[in-house]
């Protein structure tokens, strides 16, 4: 059968895109969540670029921290999983000696001992955003789902170890987000809900304990902040009340790129970090906001489809926390600024200006794509 001048045009259209499916299948990518990183990413630096200010050269620099981070991410999705799941404990075992080395010998900064310098600089806690999730799924790998008593009595003490380092540098935020990404496993492995609110009442005398003896100061003046802001306008509730301005200022469709005054006359503190959410809002608006929220609901739900697809206990579980943690990222960061939560010290994901969040973030992404890369088709 011949084919018409139109239905030549289609396939010859459909040749490179197949060509192209094709290529990314070789590299072990999934195509769905490598688009929605790159728009996020590119929506990223067209926020980033006004919030610092117009500054080429810092525009360059989250653009070498970029690639630097989809590097790691393309590293990870060439690794088979099985690998990666066979090193867990020895991943594991190694951030703990360097959060301990960290407490020993690490770099001060800013008040706090977060940081080793072995060439680079580099936090170890962030290490263990991916290495504590990974243990808890090896951990349940083989034992019976939902996890036994004795079993969470251990997982207990696997998420408790490096969260106790990290508060102590101190760095409460990552220390919560490396709890809450070991919490998830947990979860996911099929605890009751009956156990759940148990676990959860327990929670109340933990963040007591938290309160005397881990949080510092300045960290408990951020929670009474929280409570009423303009007890103290221009000291503690300053950073907050300039957000909330920021952000109610952009109304429906916002001032425009580059043209926000809270962020470009910097009344809008850590404008380029932090606070990004508020540039946002107040220069692109309600509608810009959508946008963006939608990019980060499809990433955390192409997540869970390959969580849902996972062929064995390991992979569904750590791709289920992986998937979520980073919804806990976007929450946490967004109900931050809009002051509905103290003030931790959490970017946006992978539109905030940083390096070393941005690629333990990838780095997880990298295992999801391996995850998808490895499944197989249960039998019926």
């Amino acid at each position: 059968m011949r084919l018409s001048e139109t239905q030549r045009l289609l396939v010859g259209k459909a040749q490179p895109l197949g060509d192209f499916a094709r290529l990314l299948k070789q590299l072990r990518v999934d195509g769905p969540l490598l688009s929605a990183l790159l728009l996020l990413c590119g929506a990223g630096l067209f926020v980033l670029y006004s919030a610092v200010g117009e500054s080429s050269r810092m525009l360059l620099s989250q653009v070498i921290r970029l690639g630097v981070a989809f590097a790691a991410m393309f590293l990870l999705a060439q690794m088979p999983i099985d690998f990666l799941r066979r090193w867990t404990p020895w991943a594991y075992i190694g951030g703990i000696v360097l959060l301990v080395l960290v407490l020993v010998t690490g770099d001060v900064g800013g008040g706090a001992q977060r940081w080793l310098d072995v060439g680079i600089r580099f936090q170890p806690s962030e290490i263990m955003k991916l290495a504590v999730p990974m243990m808890c799924a090896w951990y349940l790998h083989d034992r019976p789902i939902p996890p036994r008593f004795s079993a969470l009595g251990l997982l207990a003490i696997i998420i408790a170890a490096p969260t106790v380092l990290i508060a102590s540098q101190p760095d409460l935020g990552t220390a919560l987000l490396t709890a809450a990404a070991g919490i998830i496993v947990v979860i996911l492995a099929g605890l009751s809900i009956k156990l759940i609110l148990s676990l959860a009442a327990l929670s109340v005398p933990g963040a007591v304990v938290l309160w005397t003896y881990f949080m510092q100061d300045y960290q408990k003046q951020r929670v009474l902040t929280l409570l009423n802001p303009d007890s103290d306008p221009l000291g503690a509730g300053y950073n907050i009340i300039q957000s909330k301005i920021a952000i109610g200022s952009g109304g429906l469709f916002g001032k425009g790129w580059t043209n926000g005054s809270q962020s470009q006359l910097e009344f809008l503190p850590e404008r380029n970090t932090d606070f990004i959410f508020a540039v946002l809002s107040e220069e692109f608006g309600l509608l810009g906001v959508l946008v963006l929220l939608s990019i980060y609901i499809f990433i955390v739900g192409r997540g869970l489809y390959i969580a849902v697809n996972a062929h064995n206990t390991f992979n569904r579980l750590l791709a289920g926390s992986i998937s979520l943690t980073f919804f806990v990222y976007v929450f946490v960061n967004t109900a931050m600024v809009t002051g509905l939560v103290p003030v931790v010290g959490i970017p946006l994901p992978l539109v905030s200006f940083g390096g070393t969040s941005m690629v333990t973030l990838m780095a997880g992404f990298g295992i999801l794509m391996s995850i998808h890369s490895n499944r197989k088709l249960l039998p019926r």
